[in-house]
């Protein structure tokens, strides 16, 4: 309790921090326990709300909302209480590229005008490099490893020899053959000094070649001109209309609230068109239950404590291939393989609610892989991993198919994850959907979807 005071926290678990039943009696509960008046304390949680952009969720539960919306509540909570250590465990795990721009920009904001010690745990270096800091500490197997400035940090090889992935700009200049030293100031790509770069970059840029396949499988799944309103009056989908065809690798990307999650629940037969079908291998969902979908369509959650129930590790990942009436010998090879493509090894007899966040979140996967469903639906899989884990389990999902380029799940007919990591999806998917207000906005291929700036915007 005497910590309290002087360090406030922000859960990597936006979850396990609520105690209000409305996001605004959430924000208020510190000023409630310091006995703050009732007026003031309905001013100081309006305006950080207001900065948090939640000022128009005041009423609503915490629970219903999404998962960058939660990260935002969290983030209130503690910004209202007037401590000296802020430490942000993940703050933008779950949080859209913008989004997520705006909350390093409120920690810097507050970390200027308070002068208060700010320190962040985050796997998104790049995005927390859109404001300066002090120093990086790097952390492996229980030491620290590095303690420097970003200049030195990103030009090292520290990143790299430690599993944590280094900003894109960084990659994009070692393949075009530059070596990257301290004096470039490459800690920041707004101080990043190009000039002796530029030719070496515009040559590797105009060498890459165009990628103009077309994808002429068979359809798997087919959204058709769905409509969904939880409450019958605000629409969350409106007119959404796509198709997924066999050995497809698609990202669902969008800002917080989009109905990204939403839609991919009408995939799995947990929710139902308000108007319009889903067809699952040319099957209407509404004349179908979730268990008969499960045989086709494997789903992760984007909060792992929302699939974890069993005492280990390794009975949560049979539980799937029991019910789908697999035969023993076959099960104890998929929740192997699936334990060794999530980097779970020695984990089996844990307790799921036991491990870290980033565990529980591959045990969901490796529950999902455990079942072969001919699709896989992942909302958010890298949250709360660290780039060496999920580039593990992401290749090891992936292969060249027929000998060509472009990459498709492994035992799966087509994949889907929703995700905020762009790098994620420009890295892995060869298909892209953007969604903008209960719409999807564009469809296609990475390289055209993610080059319009405002649509981006």
């Amino acid at each position: 309790f005497k910590l309290s005071k002087m360090i406030g926290t922000v859960l990597q678990d936006a979850d396990g921090q609520f105690v209000g039943l409305t996001v605004g009696e959430d924000i208020a509960f510190a000023l409630e326990n310091d006995n703050v008046p009732t007026a003031e304390m309905h001013s100081r949680v309006k305006k950080v709300a207001q900065m948090v952009e939640m000022h128009n969720l005041l009423t609503s539960s915490p629970y219903e909302l999404s998962g960058g919306q939660k990260q935002r509540t969290s983030l209130a909570g503690v910004m209202i209480d007037d401590v000296e250590i802020l430490l942000f465990d993940e703050p933008l795990a779950n949080l859209d590229p913008a989004t997520g721009k705006t909350a390093i920009e409120i920690i810097d904001d507050i970390h200027q005008k308070s002068l208060k010690t700010v320190v962040i745990i985050e796997h998104r270096l790049e995005d927390v490099l859109h404001k300066s800091i002090d120093r990086v500490i790097v952390i492996n197997d229980g030491r620290i490893v590095a303690d420097m400035s970003v200049h030195e940090l990103v030009s090292s090889t520290v990143l790299s020899e430690n599993g944590i992935r280094e900003p894109l700009y960084i990659t994009a200049l070692k393949y075009a053959g530059v070596n990257i030293t301290s004096d470039m100031q490459p800690g920041y790509i707004t101080t990043l000094q190009t000039e002796f770069s530029r030719k070496a970059l515009t040559t590797w840029y105009n060498a890459i070649p165009s990628d103009t396949r077309r994808n002429d499988n068979p359809s798997i799944l087919k959204v058709e001109h769905v409509f969904f309103s939880y409450d019958g009056t605000r629409k969350i989908l409106d007119d959404i209309t796509f198709d997924i065809c066999e050995g497809e690798m698609i990202s669902i990307v969008g800002r917080n609230g989009a109905g990204k999650s939403t839609l991919v629940k009408h995939a799995i037969g947990l929710l139902k068109p308000t108007n319009g079908r889903v067809l699952v291998e040319g099957n209407d969902t509404k004349n179908m239950s979730v268990a008969q979908i499960a045989h086709t369509l494997g789903f992760v959650f984007q909060s792992p404590t929302h699939m974890l129930y069993a005492p280990t590790v390794r009975e949560e990942l049979e539980f799937g291939p029991k019910n789908l009436e697999f035969e023993e010998v076959e099960i104890k090879k998929l929740v192997a393989a699936s334990v060794s493509t999530v980097n779970l090894k020695n984990f089996e007899e844990y307790p799921p609610l036991g491990l870290s966040f980033g565990q529980q979140k591959r045990t969901t996967i490796a529950a999902v892989l455990a079942m072969q469903s001919k699709i896989m639906i992942m909302d958010e899989p890298t949250a709360g991993q660290d780039y060496s884990n999920y580039t593990h389990f992401m290749d090891a999902m992936c292969r060249p198919v027929n000998g060509s380029k472009s990459l498709v799940a492994a035992n799966f007919a087509a994949t889907l994850f929703i995700t905020h990591d762009l790098d994620l999806a420009v890295t892995y998917a060869n298909r892209i959907l953007l969604f903008g207000d209960k719409h999807i906005v564009a469809d296609g291929r990475p390289e055209d979807v993610l080059k319009d700036f405002d649509l981006l915007t």
